[in-house]
């Protein structure tokens, strides 16, 4: 199994439009992020997890030539606003995208992206096959997954867990039942902000606490803001079980 960070940024992306911060205007290529996004990949299937207003560029970045499956944690902008570009994937594959995602994210889709149900035949619409899921297991793509349920301050958001590897982004608050549902991973992504509290997000003190108690080989925090600070000064802070991750980073693991 291979997950790749195809995102690790917040929802303005690294650099902010018109800012002039050190961050911003570094040049090391880890400081450099598109919105939060990733692709879980097996020998037989790619599945993406979200698909932000960078998934047109992600995928060409990487090379996606086939895509099976998208899973949604949750409906905000930045984690649903490239959907449209399933296009070309719809066409070269002739077939609706799968795409999975809790009661309220498919409420939202259907508000977001009106055009695609209210005129399902007219030519060109992406075409999108939605799939509702609870916190019960399920399959996408061949692959066995497990919600995770989340807090983003008062929004409920969706983790992912498969096997020994474990996605959570946007979390403020992990419920103990959730956490029960992490015992035993060996890989962990969590979201990490910035250095300061923030009221719908970890912080990296938070994000670190909260990796320490559910206790992996790795963990590595995504969904970074610029005023996190530079990739480089901030990982050498770090211990080295949990670390910054950064666009392109590939982690792989045995099913």
């Amino acid at each position: 199994m291979r997950f790749i960070f195809t995102g690790t940024g917040t929802s303005q992306g690294v650099p902010v439009i018109a800012c002039t911060c050190p961050v911003c205007r570094s040049e090391d290529s880890r400081d450099k992020r598109l919105r939060t996004a990733g692709l879980l990949c097996s020998d037989t299937a790619t599945l993406a997890i979200d698909a932000g207003p960078d998934f047109r560029q992600q995928m060409l970045r990487h090379e996606v030539r086939h895509l099976d499956a998208v899973v949604l944690t949750h409906s905000h902008k930045d984690h649903v606003g490239g959907l449209d570009d399933v296009r070309p994937y719809n066409y070269l594959q002739q077939r609706d995208m799968p795409v999975y995602g809790s009661r309220a994210t498919l409420d939202h889709l259907h508000r977001e992206y009106y055009y695609i149900f209210e005129r399902p035949d007219y030519p060109g619409i992406p075409k999108l096959l939605l799939h509702e899921i609870g916190e019960a297991p399920f399959e996408a793509a061949g692959m066995a997954l497990q919600p995770v349920p989340v807090w983003h301050s008062k929004m409920p958001v969706l983790g992912f867990r498969t096997g020994d590897f474990a996605y959570i982004t946007d979390a403020s608050e992990i419920p103990e039942a959730s956490m029960q549902l992490l015992s035993g991973v060996k890989i962990l992504v969590i979201n990490a902000l910035r250095i300061e509290p923030h009221y719908s997000h970890f912080n990296l003190d938070q994000a670190l606490a909260a990796a320490e108690a559910i206790g992996p080989k790795q963990a590595w925090f995504t969904h970074i803001s610029h005023l996190m600070g530079r990739h480089a000064e901030v990982s050498a802070r770090l211990p080295g079980w949990a670390q910054l991750a950064w666009d392109g980073l590939e982690l792989r693991w045995d099913a």
